[in-house]
């Protein structure tokens, strides 16, 4: 969902080499994420392309690239839409961060908007009773004030119009396909002790959901419509921040309408490395992301992955060593830069 930077800057002819290595990468992110080929949704236009996990997500996107808006208005109305269209993942509720090469640039922005410990949070605040689910394990969420930091540097189309697509999804419904039908299913069933969770995605039937069937979610176009016409702030400090407040409060969780208030997304600046000539641009600390991928592709270029085979087993043995070596690294070295 987020813009494509401008094409690496190519120092020397290896093109081909480039290319195979970030088709495998590609597939690398595809089967770690659990995403299957028909799963990734495409749209284009005669001027650009937006891609993401849901087909009316990624239409969203093309409809604001056709009205004027530029790849982050698109990036930001389709990630609202995704908060509607792919529960599993696109959420106003959780964080992230963002790319953005601007047009004019040497060299590519970072909008970090990952997610806080609440100021009550402590070290040793969970024991292994604690559970991977529930109020307590909640951080406070960044996403929408990181849309708001990146559309309000980068974009181009009034707010209202790149949040309103998303608004009218949740408000009118869309159909639901085979996969967000069994996450759905999965999900409702396996959320007996969470009744809200079961109210809002579970059908007031009982029964299942099916391909082809309409998904309506009025209590998030309630929320969209605020942070539509009131900008992030209806989020963070107006009546969507008492909800949330209270809402902690009942589950005994940590976030206080205090920490919803002073949550900030940051401009960072993007690691940078490179491979063979080529730069290769990611998001810092506190994403591990941009550190491994740099690290590995630094230890892979002293290889010939292409005179040793695509798929032979010596290529796949230094790729499985290289990224064990960078996760290893990762857990004893990185932490969030503000603090480490």
């Amino acid at each position: 969902m987020l813009p494509l930077p401008a094409a690496p800057r190519r120092r020397d002819s290896k093109q081909s080499l480039m290319l195979r290595l970030l088709q495998l990468l590609a597939l690398t992110t595809a089967f770690i994420s659990g995403l299957t080929a028909s799963a990734v949704q495409a749209a284009e236009t005669g001027h650009g392309m937006v891609v993401s996990v849901s087909a009316p997500a990624s239409q969203v996107g093309i409809e604001i690239l056709k009205k004027g808006g530029n790849a982050v208005d698109a990036a930001v109305a389709t990630a609202f839409a995704l908060a509607v269209t792919y529960p599993q993942a696109g959420n106003l509720g959780g964080g992230g961060f963002m790319v953005i090469y601007p047009a004019g640039s040497d060299r590519p922005a970072v909008i970090d908007y990952r997610e806080t410990a609440p100021a009550a949070a402590t070290e040793t605040m969970f024991s292994k009773k604690d559970g991977s689910y529930g109020h307590k394990v909640v951080g406070v969420p960044g996403t929408v004030r990181g849309l708001a930091l990146a559309h309000e540097r980068y974009g181009r189309l009034p707010w209202r119009d790149v949040v309103k697509p998303a608004l009218a999804l949740a408000g009118n419904g869309f159909v639901v396909n085979a996969h967000l039908a069994g996450s759905l299913n999965w999900i409702v069933w396996d959320a007996r002790d969470y009744p809200e969770l079961r109210r809002v995605y579970g059908k007031q039937n009982g029964k299942e959901w099916q391909p082809g069937e309409r998904l309506v979610l009025k209590d998030l176009a309630w929320t969209l419509g605020l942070i539509a016409e009131q900008g992030s702030g209806a989020f963070y400090e107006g009546a969507i921040a008492d909800k949330i407040a209270a809402e902690m409060k009942a589950g005994k969780g940590l976030i206080t309408r205090d920490d919803l208030a002073s949550y900030r997304a940051r401009l960072r600046e993007p690691i940078h490395g490179t491979y063979r000539g080529y730069d290769i641009y990611g998001p810092p600390p506190p994403s591990s992301g941009g550190i491994c991928l740099v690290e590995m592709l630094n230890i892979l270029e002293n290889f010939d992955l292409r005179k040793q085979g695509h798929w032979s087993a010596e290529t796949l043995q230094l790729m499985i060593v290289t990224m064990r070596r960078a996760y290893c690294d990762r857990a004893r070295y990185l932490g969030v830069i503000d603090f480490v």
